[in-house]
């Protein structure tokens, strides 16, 4: 975000790879010509030798250069032709500190930029391995567009403490959003863990409370490495859904907050499959866990999100209303809805999120349509999209779980 501390003008200037330096060197080439004119009662120019220093962490490596030669010409000037009444030794310190000045200024902006280059690369590394981890959205699975915003609360950070899946499967299109304890990078290790096994749990488990078991045992793993080491174990809100063939759909909830179903101008928030702990508390009860069917019918389509976003908090204290906002925008399609209630809280919260913030719009494609783009393209139709019933997500009809007509499963 801008910093809107900064007045535009001055920000312009201090952006600007020409204007500023050359700023710089105005300002000590007037200083010289106004001691020249005013004779050896004034010497502004000895004033100065911060100039190089602000061309040093602000300019290039070679505006640097000629800063700094600028105001060494002009001081040698000053020691030379305005001061004749100074003693030789004055004149040589007064020249001495002027080249000092000089040659540290230069230094100082050849550290300046290696450290600059290194920065930058690893800052390329991490945003790799951050893109690596989660995919980016807008996501197109099975047909179904999956569109959102992900926004860290660590300043700097792609990814923290939420996480989030599409899959098509065997056993139909599943999905899954969570939210780690915690926020930012510390967070990440934990989510990872998760995000892993249901990756990999979704094309070989039958069942949402098989997966869900999956993963609350990759988290214990984790936990338990963590304690090893002295890192705190964490616990995990996670929302899973699959739609395994026309006209069902199936939810399970492991401590996660309610997701929103959205049904012509009506937003209905939706409890199905609740009553879980979150991974990496359920020994604490020893229960299983256990999804529910989804109350789906014709045109609806499905809002999840994490508590991010439900509990952010406006300047007056008061929660972000989600419910409606998604009310007053049911008109808008799954990329400018998300668009438009992630500009809605950042100017909400005045851009300062105290936690993740995740969300996500699911629906599906009409047959008609192209394929979603990849991240970074635009595709622009004249046609309007037509949405398609979440309860027929899953496209072709899958076989029961447990029933003769099961496929055989992926090999490992």
């Amino acid at each position: 975000m801008p910093d809107h501390r900064v007045p535009t003008p001055v920000r312009r200037v201090l952006e600007s790879r020409r204007a500023f330096p050359m700023l710089l060197i105005a300002v000590v080439v007037g200083a010289t010509a106004v001691d020249a004119s005013a004779g050896p009662g004034l010497h502004i120019a000895m004033f100065t030798g911060i100039v190089p220093m602000i061309a040093a962490l602000w300019c290039s490596y070679r505006w640097t250069v000629a800063v700094a030669g600028v105001y060494l010409v002009c001081l040698l000037f000053v020691q030379v032709f305005t001061v004749p009444l100074w003693s030789t030794a004055s004149k040589a310190v007064g020249i001495f500190s002027a080249v000092l000045v000089s040659v540290f200024a230069v230094a100082l902006c050849r550290v300046r930029g290696e450290r600059e280059r290194l920065l930058a690369r690893t800052s390329m590394v991490a945003d790799v391995v951050q893109r690596a981890m989660m995919r980016e959205l807008p996501l197109t699975v099975g047909g179904v567009r999956v569109a959102g915003f992900y926004v860290s609360a660590q300043e700097g950070a792609r990814i923290g403490g939420d996480i989030y899946e599409a899959v098509r499967t065997p056993y139909g299109l599943r999905f899954m959003i969570g939210d780690v304890q915690g926020k930012g990078m510390p967070a990440i290790g934990a989510g990872h863990e998760v995000l892993a096994s249901f990756r990999e749990a979704a094309h070989h488990k039958p069942s949402l409370e098989m997966i869900a078991q999956r993963m609350e045992e990759a988290l214990a793993r984790y936990n338990t490495q963590s304690a090893e080491r002295g890192i705190q174990e964490r616990f995990v809100t996670a929302l899973l859904l699959e739609t395994p063939a026309p006209g069902r759909a199936r939810a399970l909830s492991c401590g996660h907050i309610p997701y929103y179903l959205v049904r012509g101008d009506e937003v209905v928030e939706c409890h199905d499959g609740e009553g879980g702990l979150p991974l990496g508390l359920g020994v604490l009860t020893g229960e299983p866990r256990r999804g529910a069917p989804a109350d789906c019918e014709a045109d609806d389509w499905l809002v999840l999100c994490t508590d991010g976003v439900t509990e952010a908090r406006g300047r007056d204290g008061e929660f972000y209303p989600l419910r409606d906002r998604l009310t007053g925008w049911t008109h808008l399609g799954p990329a400018d809805l998300a668009r438009a209630l992630e500009a809605d809280l950042t100017r909400f919260t005045g851009g300062r999120l105290k936690d993740d913030a995740t969300l996500l719009v699911v629906r599906r494609l009409p047959l008609r349509q192209e394929p979603f783009p990849e991240p970074g393209w635009e595709a622009r139709t004249d046609r309007e999209a037509v949405p398609v019933p979440v309860s027929e997500l899953a496209g072709p009809s899958a076989p029961e779980p447990g029933s003769a007509e099961e496929p055989p499963l992926p090999p490992r």
